[in-house]
């Protein structure tokens, strides 16, 4: 029997709406909507694309630490973004910096809306552990 390796940031949404940050199945790690919040498990940078933007991929980067992953296993990228074309400048940028020369699959999708007052963007991830880092 298949054991899976499952994560938390041990913030409150992951009791209160019931999910994991990711699970290791195998040798893929499939990584939930990550999103702007501090490390009490606060949303912060309401309505601050930019700053939100940062700040999840600075959430996604302890995922990859958890796991002993690097951004250059990330196969698949779901972005989730509120008035995307107002941000669609700081969503390549922040994706470029990010990712570097690495090119994932990337689906963006401009959204009306997210969970938390002011959120604009989330994001979720799929790494493939056979890849090298």
């Amino acid at each position: 029997m298949a054991t899976l390796d499952v994560f938390h940031h041990n913030v409150p949404a992951e009791s209160d709406f019931g999910y994991s940050q990711a699970i290791r199945s195998g040798e893929l790690i499939h990584v939930s909507g990550q999103l702007s919040l501090d490390e009490a498990g606060t949303f912060v940078y309401a309505h601050d694309f930019t700053a939100q933007l940062k700040q999840t991929y600075a959430n996604m980067d302890k995922v990859l630490d958890h796991y002993t992953v690097s951004r250059k296993q990330v196969i698949s990228q779901t972005l989730y973004g509120v008035d995307l074309r107002r941000n669609a400048a700081a969503t390549a940028d922040g994706n470029l910096a990010y990712f570097g020369d690495h090119r994932p699959v990337s689906t963006v999708l401009g959204i009306s809306e997210l969970t938390f007052p002011g959120q604009v963007i989330e994001i979720s991830c799929i790494f493939d552990t056979r890849l090298p880092a």
